[in-house]
């Protein structure tokens, strides 16, 4: 974002000016261009059309380049980096989201410095030419995160993300020092694959206490329902009550999925370890482990839209595909 000095609010910034406002890019010994959309968007406006556009500007520039960093607004980042996870598989070239929380015209400006520093790791190499980090990630405040294990915490200060069930990548202090034994390389023998189709016919229901009957019927009403991101209490427990597994298992029955994902940001559900989690699992409740809610929804997304049966999606969903779960 930049200020717009005529009502002083913050507008979408236009990349193709981003070596006036940070001339120090000017210093790297390597060639950087820059594209940005027609229109630049607000990350609150950011969605299906977009990760599309993305995915095919990387595809048909994938064979130039060493690197791809992404400028995006921070409130929807995780998802994005989420969903190009599951959308480009098995590249070998880092693809690095950053963005600020400051707008990159103020002096304080966090933008300069995730910026120049996303670059730096995107264009870095062993000494064999092959790249230290081939995966999609969130760059943010000295750390390098696997995108799809990220949220968004902090809206106030310049750590504005984490990632508690996934460790760094890369930490940049005086050196970047990376984080090799977590960082995920692809089989050499597969080729890159970019997908762009995503199927939105999701929902997210999260449970409180005194959640109304009428209100979870309703959202499994939703025509076109086809998957619901289910925000569980701890490991994975939900109420219950009679009104509320009945609900849950008409929507089964009518091939609606259910992922259980758990409001804790940190730690994993484990429908085996309470008596109420036991009930969500034999009633075919799919479990999401340790995913974020982020990449649950991304996740759902992407198997709806690929064509795969309702059984081989569930068993998906299941199952590490992207990083985005422990195995």
């Amino acid at each position: 974002m930049i200020t717009d000095p005529a009502t002083g609010s913050l507008k979408p910034f236009d990349f193709e000016h981003i070596l006036e406002y940070i001339p120090d890019l000017n210093q790297f010994d390597i060639q950087i261009d820059a594209a940005s959309f027609d229109t630049p968007v607000d990350s609150s406006d950011i969605g299906i059309p977009e990760w599309i556009k993305l995915v095919t500007i990387i595809e048909r520039k994938y064979s130039e380049y060493d690197g791809f960093v992404i400028l995006h607004g921070t409130d929807t980042m995780s998802f994005t980096g989420s969903a190009l996870s599951f959308m480009m598989q098995n590249i070998n070239k880092p693809v690095i989201l950053t963005g600020s929380q400051l707008p990159i015209g103020m002096i304080r400006t966090d933008g300069k410095e995730n910026l120049i520093t996303s670059i730096e790791i995107a264009a870095d190499k062993f000494e064999n030419g092959k790249p230290k980090v081939p995966e999609v990630c969130i760059y943010f405040e000295n750390k390098l995160y696997r995108a799809n294990r990220t949220f968004k915490y902090n809206a106030e200060y310049f750590d504005a993300f984490a990632s508690p069930n996934y460790p760094p990548l890369a930490e940049a202090g005086i050196s970047i020092t990376y984080n090799y034994k977590h960082i995920y390389y692809p089989q050499l023998d597969k080729l890159p694959a970019f997908f762009k189709k995503m199927d939105n016919h999701v929902a997210i229901l999260r449970l409180f206490p005194g959640i109304n009957k009428d209100f979870v019927k309703q959202v499994f009403s939703t025509p076109a329902l086809k998957g619901v991101v289910l925000q569980t209490y701890g490991a994975g427990n939900a109420p219950s009550e009679a009104w509320f597994l009945d609900e849950l298992k008409k929507a089964i029955d009518n091939r609606i999925i259910i992922y259980n994902v758990s409001q804790c940001r940190a730690g994993k559900v484990d429908m085996d370890r309470y008596h109420n989690g036991k009930i969500l699992r034999d009633i075919g409740v799919v479990s999401g482990r340790d995913i974020t809610p982020e990449a649950a929804v991304t996740k759902l997304m992407f198997l709806l839209g690929t064509g795969l049966g309702h059984r081989e999606i569930k068993e998906l969903l299941e199952k590490n595909i992207a990083g985005e779960i422990s195995f």
